[in-house]
């Protein structure tokens, strides 16, 4: 964090004026800042035109690792508000945000939500329920109605139409996959990422690494597994698009197991993409589990 801290000095000393957000006097200059793609994809669903959103960790990025930068340092700094996950995903957020000196409030996206264990840790990766999703956009238009009462009826109603759409989507995803097989419901992806998904779609989800990605498996704990897929199976392994694709190579060369695509799990795609939204995201997702689940002549 020697980065951070240094530039939060030079912004302190530069004595930069924060107004608070009750006070701003133009709308339109509202700042908020958003952790991660994701989250900040249904912050810019919810407040359309009416406020400028930045994201920290931006698309094909890895929050888990990620090391803030200068850029993201000065736009904390100037925020009204800010938008994190919780559930111990940022793990670098706390310390930005205190050290940047900034006067913004912080909101948390996921209150409301039911966690999710893995092993005994917090699954902080809420956003792969589209349950979860409805949660995270409702608690981001409170916040905004109360920030801009002005315009509280088109933030709901953004909201609303926002839900409607994920709604229709979950509804879609609970009915595909539930015309899978027992036998084709267990999957192999890079990291503990879709715990939530599993709960919420009767899936089953193995990986070599937790749900931190900093993680690394043991050669005992990736031999495990690799016995455990060679006894019991798996319908498909998955790669992700914020990890290396070699455990999970390294896996379907030693059982045989094909690799059926890759899966965004905690951040979105670059522009031209597949998964440029979260929306988006979740379909292409679908899209690939069924894909390489439901592939003629699989039993």
């Amino acid at each position: 964090m020697t980065l951070v801290k240094s530039l939060c000095a030079g912004i302190a000393t530069a004595s930069l004026t924060l107004v608070a957000l009750s006070a701003a006097a133009d709308e339109d200059d509202v700042k908020i800042v958003a952790s991660f793609s994701i989250l900040g994809d249904m912050v810019e669903e919810v407040v359309g035109d009416l406020a400028t959103v930045t994201t920290i960790v931006g698309p094909d990025a890895d929050a888990h690792v990620y090391d803030p930068s200068v850029a993201d340092a000065k736009a904390v700094a100037e925020a009204d508000i800010i938008f994190v996950n919780g559930l111990g995903f940022e793990t670098w957020s706390d310390t930005l945000i205190s050290e940047s000196g900034t006067e913004a409030s912080v909101h948390v996206a996921t209150d409301g939500i039911k966690p999710v264990e893995v092993e005994g840790e917090t699954d902080p990766h809420a956003w792969n329920s589209l349950s979860n999703g409805v949660i995270y956009v409702t608690n981001v238009a409170d916040t905004m109605k109360q920030a801009m009462p002005e315009h509280a009826d088109e933030i709901a109603a953004n909201a609303d139409a926002y839900i409607a759409k994920l709604e229709a989507l979950d509804a879609e995803t609970k009915a595909k996959l539930a015309e899978l097989p027992e036998n084709r419901r267990t999957v192999v992806t890079a990291h503990d990422a879709f715990g939530y998904l599993a709960d919420a779609y009767g899936m089953t989800f193995l990986a070599p690494v937790g749900i931190d990605t900093e993680a690394e498996p043991s050669a005992q704990e990736l031999a495990a597994l690799i016995d455990q897929l060679k006894a019991e199976g798996a319908a498909a392994l998955f790669v992700e698009n914020i990890t290396s694709p070699a455990l999970v190579q390294q896996i379907s060369d030693e059982t045989g197991i094909e690799i059926g695509g890759r899966l965004f799990s905690d951040a979105l795609s670059e522009r031209g993409g597949p998964a440029t939204s979260y929306l988006a995201m979740f379909q292409h997702n679908l899209s690939t589990l069924l894909d390489a689940l439901t592939y003629e002549g699989a039993s």
